[in-house]
């Protein structure tokens, strides 16, 4: 696929998104294709075999609160969200300009694969029962998604909105999936 001549021009980065995209092994691509099935079905199946890998992103997420809390409440509450998605984000689209679907893949997969504990959390926002972490003084915590909803007045909708977003994590990790056996096997 070849971008028309006008848009290269005002957008000169789009070329380089044009330029060959390392290859990948056959062999490769299914040991992938089946890490990939694991991590699905056991988000299926309620996640609870490969926690850890979420575990990851709480330190990200609450990095986030520290982060952003000079820039107010709001924004610091916000922010543990915001890094905890931006991470994977900023490294998927650091691996689209290296050119690598391995590494393009597996970040854009786990920012998606964020959307399921994220929804979890947005849904508990009226009832509270999830055990909630923190960095600093615990008696003071807050769930995040109480204090956003609830500014936002959104918080009788804290479930719907949830449903949503769990779809759209659904959607991404199977389109990563499949974007990354069509670049992969293309090429092989």
């Amino acid at each position: 696929m070849e971008i028309p001549g006008l848009l290269s021009e005002r957008f000169p980065f789009l070329d380089m998104l044009e330029e060959n995209w390392e290859p990948v092994s056959r062999g490769t691509v299914s040991c992938w294709l089946v890490f990939y099935a694991v991590l699905i079905g056991n988000s299926l199946m309620g996640g609870h075999l490969f926690q850890w890998f979420d575990l990851v992103f709480i330190p990200i997420h609450e990095g986030g609160h520290l982060l952003f809390r000079f820039a107010g409440e709001w924004i610091a509450v916000a922010g543990g969200t915001f890094l905890q998605l931006f991470v994977p984000f900023a490294l998927a689209v650091y691996f689209i300009f290296r050119r690598q679907t391995l590494g393009t893949a597996f970040c854009a997969f786990f920012f998606f694969e964020q959307f399921l504990p994220i929804a979890i959390y947005m849904a508990d926002a009226r009832a509270q029962e999830l055990p909630l972490l923190t960095v600093g003084d615990t008696e003071d915590v807050t769930h995040d998604w109480f204090y956003l909803f609830s500014h936002a007045g959104l918080l009788e909708h804290d479930t719907q909105i949830a449903h949503v977003l769990r779809l759209l994590g659904w959607a991404g990790m199977f389109g990563t999936v499949a974007w990354f056996t069509w670049r992969s096997w293309r090429k092989a």
